[in-house]
């Protein structure tokens, strides 16, 4: 179970001075944060955005909650925040548009770390601050955020997709294997979704851009590898016991009972909790059986951070409330009022935390059965191909006779400069 909110513990100003007292400042090139103190009462002014959530009354002010705690950690500073809203998949946007009139300390998505690195919109952390965020974090979530070397923000939450189901009907061996799962009750996947349906191809051991960094390589959805999956996908949507979630349809299904397990995000962790009640089971992706062998279905994975605008007046400043809101004690706090998935390794040990099945299944998803989401510009290509393959196979068009056709030509606008 979720602990209840209970004021988290301070960071203590010795560790917070720890953080501050390399010395060194900020390297011009680049943007590279390799820390730094400055003594002295000091105004500071610093514009930090978050999604609306964050600041909303109704959850619990978390931004402005840790903003102010973190003011209290340092009165050699008289800060003055100044609030916006922007998301984490809008925010790389609206910043390298226009990054000097942008907020100092940002979220955003790690897909969107090129959009910002691009612009030269993102500052690299270095040295202690480095240390900081990998001595904290799984080597995966620091990997999404890694760019020719050098971190470019603080994770504070993985960002995957896993599933739901009904205790009543499945057990925990069952969820195991998908098969299982269409052998006792109705299961929803979001089948012309091209975020979710690339999991079933990742497990016949295809591949985007090599290792996700390559992209001289491309994407790999063709052969025979390919082709088999295309026809299993082809089984799967005529299967009785499978329903394409489309357009909220697995989530009504979950209400009317129709549906007994989907697969979606953390996001809507609160909306299953109160139609499924003490029923709700969360897991990690299952197996399928693909021509009598069990592979292990892998979902898109990345993480959501803290990031620095280089053109921050107030460098040092920004680069320590990004430590903080990407911190345990911050972490902390999200999970309690927003049930925002904890990242941070210390947390993840709490058992409190530890025994919450919706964490584990988060994790456990990031770390066993995902793969880093590449962020490579050909990604941009990558979508609609796939997606167009699901709506191909539920309209009919696709079928066992022409199932290696139609996977070489998705896999050949995969890896061209666009699709209409």
């Amino acid at each position: 179970m979720r602990k209840k909110w209970s004021a988290p513990r301070l960071l203590s100003r010795r560790d917070f001075l720890r953080l501050t007292a390399a010395a060194a400042g900020t390297a011009a090139a680049g943007g590279m944060l390799s820390g730094c103190a400055e003594g002295g009462s000091e105004n500071v002014r610093l514009m930090v955005w978050s999604p609306s959530q964050d600041q909303s009354m109704d959850s619990g002010e978390w931004l402005q909650t840790c903003c102010n705690r973190f003011a209290e950690l340092h009165p050699e500073w008289n800060i003055t925040f100044v609030y916006g809203v922007a998301d984490e998949a809008g925010a790389a946007g609206t910043v390298s548009q226009d990054a000097e009139a942008s907020a100092d300390v940002f979220m955003f998505a790690n897909d969107t770390l090129t959009t910002l690195t691009d612009a030269g919109a993102l500052a690299k952390f270095g040295g202690i601050y480095a240390d900081e965020i990998t001595s904290t974090n799984s080597q995966g979530l620091v990997d999404s955020l890694t760019m020719d070397g050098y971190i470019y923000g603080v994770p504070f939450t993985t960002n995957t997709w896993f599933m739901y189901y009904d205790k009543s009907v499945f057990t925990e061996e069952d969820v195991k294997s998908l098969d299982a799962m269409l052998a006792k009750g109705v299961v929803s996947f979001p089948f012309t979704n091209s975020w979710y349906l690339p999991a079933f191809y990742f497990g016949n051991g295809c591949t985007l851009f090599g290792d996700g960094t390559q992209e001289e390589l491309g994407a790999d959805f063709s052969g025979q590898k390919a082709v088999d999956v295309t026809n299993y996908l082809i089984d799967l949507y005529n299967n009785p016991n499978f329903i394409v979630d489309a357009d909220g349809s697995g989530m009504a299904g979950l209400r009317d009972g129709s549906i007994k397990a989907m697969f979606t995000g953390s996001w809507d962790a609160a909306a299953i909790k109160e139609i499924l009640g003490d029923n709700m089971g969360v897991a990690a992706l299952p197996t399928f059986t693909l021509n009598g062998e069990e592979k292990q279905m892998y979902a898109y994975a990345g993480s959501k951070a803290i990031g620095v605008n280089t053109n921050s007046k107030y460098m040092v400043q920004a680069i320590q409330l990004a430590i903080y809101l990407g911190g345990a004690e911050s972490q902390q706090l999200h999970y309690d009022l927003r049930t925002v998935i904890p990242c941070n390794t210390e947390l993840l040990a709490d058992p409190a935390i530890a025994s919450d099945e919706l964490v584990a299944a988060q994790n456990d998803t990031f770390d066993r059965t995902s793969i880093l989401q590449p962020f490579v510009s050909g990604m941009s290509n990558c979508w609609t191909p796939v997606e167009n393959l699901g709506k191909g196979i539920r309209s009919g068009t696709i079928t066992h006779d022409n199932a290696a056709e139609q996977t070489e030509a998705m896999n050949a606008a995969m890896n061209s400069d666009g699709i209409s």
